[in-house]
């Protein structure tokens, strides 16, 4: 157990804000928000002595004025690491190790409809290649394919076009990131080649969502319901489209803030605020068998 210590938030507070205003991908946003941060540190409004309060009070006040749920001020129970990204990669690699990769259910369904879970992230490329390509190539061989989004809550944008690739058959422009500052922009493309097998781009498919569905899991889905790829059954996702980074500010505190957005070469827009709408609409908790009721019916059709 972790003795408490005596919390100053105002250094806490001052880091936030500058980050807020170097980094944050609307600069306008980022000057009223750091403003805001300021006013209330000086009303008193952070003087609490708990770091995980602190870290509610302050996110509750980056998200008030456009509502992205990738602006926060995270609390982390175990003292993190001051090194920049640190934070989020080493809670990524626990969980990373007790998922199986990211991928911890591929069952096949009656009828020939394979299950593949992408869970709880899509994590970085480097480390879920493998576990990916080798779920996605044992699915390959069924007739219809249900890829579950329900309990994933993001990850990283290129292992979202790694697993795109597996469902479709040529490369295709999946997405454009627009960063700060509005110069550059990076394009997101599916891969020529994957290792494996791909289930490829004319067999029945459809995507699982909940409401806690996030970030690269809700591109994910997008992307496949933007090319007509994909049939998403289920719930609303949250609403992320913002690429982000974190920081250490505290032994227990990190701020993530958003450095872009994503703009999708069909819709162009993306699903920030609104999340990824499902086509066929109901509880997430039912989703799975409504799909694999769905993929049946075309089968035999």
């Amino acid at each position: 157990m972790t003795t408490p210590t005596k919390l100053a938030p105002a250094p806490v507070i001052d880091e936030t804000a500058r980050l807020v205003i170097e980094q944050y991908v609307f600069p306008e946003i980022a000057e009223q928000l750091a403003d805001l941060l300021q006013r209330r540190l000086t009303e008193g409004a952070y003087d609490v002595d708990d770091a995980e309060e602190l870290a509610r009070l302050v996110t509750a006040d980056l998200q008030s004025a456009n509502g992205d749920r990738h602006l926060r001020l995270k609390h982390h129970a175990d003292p993190v690491s001051p090194k920049q990204g640190a934070a989020t990669l080493d809670a990524m690699r626990r969980d990373f190790d007790t998922s199986l990769g990211g991928a911890p259910r591929v069952q096949l369904l009656d009828g020939g409809v394979a299950v593949v879970e992408l869970a709880p992230m899509l994590f970085p490329l480097e480390w879920a290649a493998e576990p990916l390509s080798a779920a996605l190539t044992l699915a390959s061989r069924a007739q219809a394919l249900i890829v579950d989004l329900r309990a994933n809550r993001g990850g990283d944008p290129d292992t979202v076009a790694f697993v795109c690739s597996y469902l479709l058959d040529e490369r295709t422009h999946l997405n454009t990131m627009h960063w700060r500052g509005g110069e550059r922009r990076e394009q997101s493309w599916s891969l020529p080649h994957v290792p494996g097998a791909r289930f490829g781009g004319t067999k029945p498919l459809y995507v699982l969502s909940s409401d806690s569905t996030f970030s690269a899991a809700e591109e994910l889905a997008y992307n496949l319901q933007q090319l007509g790829r994909a049939t998403v059954v289920g719930e609303p996702t949250r609403g992320g489209a913002h690429p982000c980074k974190g920081w250490t500010v505290h032994p227990h505190l990190e701020v993530t803030v958003p450095f872009g957005r994503a703009v999708n070469p069909v819709s162009s827009t993306n699903w920030e605020g609104t999340g990824v709408q499902p086509d066929v609409p109901c509880a997430a908790a039912d989703s799975l068998d409504h799909a694999h009721g769905l993929a049946l019916a075309r089968l035999a059709g």
